[in-house]
């Protein structure tokens, strides 16, 4: 594997430290695919390409055949969706701290952060910034910080000589970083955001920010085999589903459609906040995909009857990470379904709807598989082992639409720097621009 092959997933990840930068940065692709902007205030003004923004999320839609050749007895959606956020270490609102002469800032842990791998990296900040204007008005302003600027220090062996027996950490005490020396005033963190903005520090209002380990994406391996990054979960997946979209071209999905999915749109969600839940106006719990999707049926000419009628014709793949085999760990593998690094995108299924895959839905992606000659591989948890969820069973429990659960394998999930297979991302973008097509 060439990392010229890899090299657009990879500068996407390091686009997209935050969730705000990576729905930006999504939207940046579609729009240059042509989709035209739309104003999350306002509703969407046909069914031809469009992409809307709002916070972490974005919402992406093209039909089959253009603007105006929807059927509104007929309509029905192909929607893939994903999330942007990943677990890390976030920015308290009241952050500045310190002890015994380090100045520190306070953080939160994000999500089911795998602790000890924030420790001893160098980290910056990224998240989005509220200023108030002369006026009084206030602007929303991302921020990205690529420099080292924090350090979670590990206690050195010397000092706890049992480490290598357990390491516990404390997510209060033991993972405040150091950023500076000296003591801390009230104010620094806002001033350095102030700075970052060329603003006054009196004028920064509030923030959403958080910690990225600054090491870049590389392939890795005897033969090239691994690709390392932050955020694999689930800017991969981001990734995969925006590429996918954007092939389809700015004027619809063309000839490429089957004769069936004349009247079906396409649709892409990156939602925010999978990792803590999805409950949130921009969360795959909350109301937006539903709101929007209502008003693409409607820019088609449909009643609420036909609105609802086309979500029972719909589908929707979730995208995420899948947990492949560890080679150390085996025994923490259900042992008739090991996924592999390199083997295709894994279907997931669990009998406890921590995943919404049902028969039906695993042979739609099956299929799509198929038809775009990729391998997929099929995944269950093991049953002595409480098992993850995803943005699938709120989706198909908030819409009605039949979804399938599906990602592409992974090791470290979770960690700050994951580690992936560099032959599976272009056969999950090719799995997902075949179901798109319908």
């Amino acid at each position: 594997m060439s990392e010229s092959n890899l090299r657009p997933l990879f500068g996407f990840i390091e686009a997209s430290p935050s969730p705000y930068h990576g729905a930006e940065r999504a939207g940046e692709l579609l729009a240059a695919a042509g989709h035209a902007p739309v104003d999350p205030t306002a509703g969407w003004a046909g069914t031809g390409p469009q992409v809307m923004v709002r916070g972490g999320t974005l919402v992406a839609t093209t039909a089959a055949s253009g603007a105006d050749g929807i059927d509104p007895a007929r309509l029905a959606f192909r929607i893939v969706g994903a999330h942007t956020d990943s677990p890390n270490l976030r920015i308290r609102p009241r952050p500045d701290t310190g002890a015994v002469g380090y100045r520190q800032l306070a953080v939160e842990p994000y999500g089911g952060v795998l602790l000890n791998s924030w420790l001893d990296r160098d980290l910056g900040v990224s998240g989005r910034v509220v200023v108030r204007g002369g006026d009084g008005t206030t602007t929303t302003h991302l921020v990205k910080v690529d420099r080292p600027l924090l350090r979670v220090p590990q206690l050195a062996i010397h000092l706890d000589r049992d480490v290598n027996r357990g390491l516990v950490l404390d997510p209060q005490q033991h993972l405040t970083p150091a950023w500076g020396l000296g003591s801390t005033g009230e104010g620094d963190f806002a001033a350095f955001l102030a700075a970052e903005l060329d603003a006054d520090p009196a004028d920064v209002v509030a923030w959403e920010m958080m910690t990225h380990d600054l090491t870049p994406p590389t392939l890795l391996g005897r033969d090239d085999e691994f690709y390392a990054a932050g955020r694999i979960d689930n800017l991969a997946s981001c990734f995969a589903a925006t590429e996918a979209m954007a092939s389809l071209g700015g004027s619809g999905t063309g000839s490429d459609a089957a004769a069936g999915a004349a009247h079906t749109v396409a649709v892409v969600v990156l939602f925010d906040h999978e990792e803590v839940g999805s409950a949130s106006a921009t969360g795959a719990a909350g109301p937006l995909l539903a709101h929007c999707l209502e008003s693409v049926a409607l820019a088609a000419g449909a009643d609420r009857a036909q609105f609802l009628a086309a979500l029972a014709r719909s589908c929707c793949v979730s995208a995420d990470g899948a947990h492949a085999v560890h080679p150390n760990y085996p025994e923490r593998h259900e042992p008739g379904h090991l996924v592999e690094l390199n083997g295709g995108p894994a279907v997931k299924l669990n009998s406890g709807q921590r995943y919404a895959t049902d028969a039906n839905t695993s042979a739609v992606f099956q299929q799509a598989c198929r038809d775009a000659g990729v391998e997929f591989q099929l995944y269950s948890h093991r049953a002595d082992l409480p098992c993850g969820s995803t943005i699938g069973p709120a989706t198909a429990a908030g819409l009605g639409v039949d979804v399938v659960d599906v990602g592409s394998p992974q090791l470290s999930m979770h960690s700050a720097r994951e580690l992936g297979g560099s032959a599976d991302p272009p056969m999950l973008t090719a799995a997902l621009r075949q179901f798109l097509l319908g």
